[in-house]
């Protein structure tokens, strides 16, 4: 018998799957903020008594040990990152603030500027130059680069980024900057640009190597004292890491690029969401990740997750391919709070893993999302967590009482109903964001809703959005563990290759395209099957945007045919995208792109299950008032529980079903079912 064990490290929880091949188990422990590690050997605890098992005697036999981590997300939204310098080509250390003009809010005044990751004393300008041929232009002057590193090194800067003009096209002066660094400062990490982001574009590199030097040396770290942690309890199997692009690598390359895994956790969700999406027969699907801190948010067309390269990260441009999810700070645990002007506004703030919600009892005195939930009814007091924890009703009401309701004049019951109410519309609007905004009808799309709160919110936004099927994996309270579980080796990379559209020669882009599978190759040598995906970024000239568009050939060599293709497909996603094209404009091809996929052999981790008859009366274990807004106020709802709902079970709304991770309300003029794959499909008429 052997393991594989998936980890989820979240803000509020830390959420755990292990298979042992025949059987899939899903578990939760809390978060430690200041103590991921022990957080994770707890998870490994909770595994082991499952399956009867000591930690080390379940370690010992693990072969895998996947982590979803949030230390890289939460160095930059808390700005926890080690000391970090900069050098660039002379005159050209001020591009990380400049920012290409870029600002949050264009009109306000007052907007203060991005917290400097690496201050501008610590950014340093030495004498090279290499034109856009790739020809040294001006040799690098290696004594200003050993004056700056001792400079910096004396400074107590711990880090290094390097990103010099043109080092896309020759990295040489750079890779020598990185061999003085080595000799003047060994113990300094260093992030070289031509490794993270060999790409055109001054800001958007600079800025995302310097995150990466600014969050990876915290990661390694992490990384380091986990593993250490995890190998003197036993394990001996391969620690590898969630990726930002909905792939997993290992320990060694993930500690050199942090950058890569600043969405690692939510990523896994997608991941997951895309595999169960496709076993239930749906292959366009939005997702809504309702956690404790946050709600996020990805669409996925046809059975793929949308991979963006135009994010931004507590301001920082961050232009690797990650998977497209955005986020806002309206998860169970955001706190409700009234502004000066008395209206009613949620999060960004949230109450986290300790204290938590009031209704926690471990000390909370603000009201969250959470609490309005459990005093609407949608929530069992003595239900929570599979009833691991009880809730405390009298704590929620007291916390709505003082920081809503007396603030607005209003009862508790409407106070709550309005946290409801405006959490509902913001994440509607995330929801909008990612499929209207983009050109995608949300009517098109199945929403999939996970984490612990997603499914009590989720009938609501689907109803607002015209969304007719709502999808809730049984496991969706740790969703995004269970990508860890499924999730294939992936690793990205990037090349620029600047060109007009009618001078490029189909053997030339052959050869890109080779020297960069070449690259991702390197770091997947151990890979059974790999899966190759090549794309180009195409813009019409003049453009600042490149529409990312796939090469659809099934050979390595692109031909005539597969690149005119490619090219036509481009003036269709353009519209798709931005509501026109321009066939008539020259197009400019600007970077290769490669996705190299090494396909894990898991096994069937979802086997589909038996149909029983519809009737779910056997799973119904009482009535409770619960909030319908459909209604007009509470409504005596019949109450299911999760562990006696068996595939083909039918469940008319209202109703509310108490799996143990989280809580799914179907409302009135809903239908739910428990399909073969344990996903309950709810069919939603307006």
């Amino acid at each position: 018998m052997s393991f594989t064990i998936a980890v989820d490290v979240g803000g509020t929880f830390t959420d755990v799957v292990a298979t042992d091949g025949t059987e899939v188990f899903a578990g939760k422990v809390s978060s430690r903020p200041n103590d991921e590690a022990t957080a994770v050997l707890n998870a490994v605890d909770v595994v082991a008594e499952h399956f009867g098992r000591t930690a080390e005697e379940t370690l010992a036999v693990t072969d895998q040990f996947i982590l979803g981590t949030t230390v890289v997300t939460n160095a930059m939204l808390e700005y926890k990152g080690v000391p970090t310098g900069l050098i660039t080509t002379k005159g050209f250390r001020d591009v990380l603030e400049i920012r290409r003009g870029y600002k949050e809010s264009i009109f306000d005044l007052s907007l203060p500027a991005p917290h400097p990751i690496t201050r501008r004393r610590f950014r340093k300008g030495v004498t090279e130059r290499i034109d856009y041929r790739g020809d040294i232009a001006t040799p690098l002057d290696e004594d200003e680069v050993r004056s700056a590193v001792r400079e910096l090194k004396d400074a107590g800067i711990e880090s290094i980024a390097v990103c010099l003009l043109f080092s896309f096209v020759n990295d040489t002066h750079e890779r020598r900057i990185a061999e003085i660094i080595a000799e003047e400062h060994p113990t300094c990490f260093v992030t070289l640009s031509c490794d993270v982001l060999p790409q055109i574009r001054e800001f958007e590199r600079v800025s995302t190597t310097v995150v990466n030097a600014y969050t990876s040396p915290l990661l390694k770290s992490y990384l380091q004292r986990l593993d250490e942690g995890l190998r003197n309890a036993g394990f001996v199997g391969e620690l590898v890491v969630m990726q930002s692009n909905g792939g997993i690598m290992d320990v060694a390359y993930s500690a050199g690029h942090g950058v890569d895994a600043v969405l690692s956790g939510p990523a896994g969700g997608v991941v997951a969401a895309s595999a169960l999406g496709e076993r239930s027969g749906y292959r366009n699907i939005i997702t809504g990740d309702m956690g404790g801190t946050s709600y996020d948010v990805c669409l996925i067309h046809q059975g793929k997750p949308e991979i963006g390269v135009e994010n931004w990260i507590s301001r920082y441009r961050v232009a690797v391919p990650l998977v497209d999810i955005h986020t806002i700070g309206s998860g169970g645990g955001s706190i409700a709070w009234v502004d000066d002007g008395g209206a009613l506004r949620i999060g960004p703030e949230s109450a986290g893993a300790n204290p938590g919600p009031a209704c926690y009892g471990r000390g909370g005195t603000r009201p969250t999302v959470t609490d309005a939930n459990l005093l609407l009814g949608f929530m069992d007091q003595d239900r929570f967590m599979g009833g691991q924890l009880s809730l405390d009703r009298a704590a929620a009401e007291r916390a709505f009482e003082e920081h809503v309701a007396k603030p607005m004049g209003i009862s508790v019951l409407d106070a709550a109903v309005g946290v409801f109410r405006v959490a509902n519309s913001e994440m509607a609007n995330a929801l909008r964001f990612v499929s209207v905004s983009r050109g995608r009808d949300p009517r098109d799309y199945a929403l999939m809703a996970f984490g612990g709160a997603g499914a009590i919110h989720a009938g609501v936004q689907a109803v607002d959005l015209g969304i007719k099927t709502v999808l809730v994996p049984r496991k969706a309270a740790v969703l995004s563990a269970f990508g860890g579980l499924v999730a294939d080796f992936k690793v990205s990379r990037i090349k620029s290759y600047v060109r007009a559209a009618e001078s490029v020669r189909p053997e030339e882009l052959t050869e890109v395209f080779d020297a960069v599978c070449a690259e991702a190759e390197e770091l997947l040598p151990n890979a059974e099957t790999s899966h190759l995906e090549r794309y180009l970024d195409v813009r019409y000239e003049g453009q600042t945007r490149e529409v990312v568009v796939p090469i659809r050939t099934r050979t390595r060599r692109i031909s005539d045919v597969s690149l005119s293709r490619a090219l036509n497909e481009f003036h269709e996603l353009h519209d798709q995208l931005y509501g026109h094209q321009r066939p008539d404009q020259p197009v400019q091809i600007v970077s290769a792109r490669v996705d190299l996929t090494g396909v894990r052999s898991l096994g069937d981790v979802t086997p589909p299950h038996k149909f029983t008859d519809e009737d779910s009366s056997p799973a119904q274990v009482g009535m409770r008032e619960v909030y319908f807004e459909g209604r007009d106020g509470f409504v005596e709802t019949p109450i299911f529980d999760g562990a006696l709902v068996e595939p083909g079970h039918v469940i008319t709304g209202p109703a509310v079903i108490h799996e143990p991770g989280t809580t799914i309300v179907v409302s009135d003029g809903q239908e739910a079912m428990l399909d073969q794959y344990e996903t309950y499909v709810i069919e939603v008429v307006r």
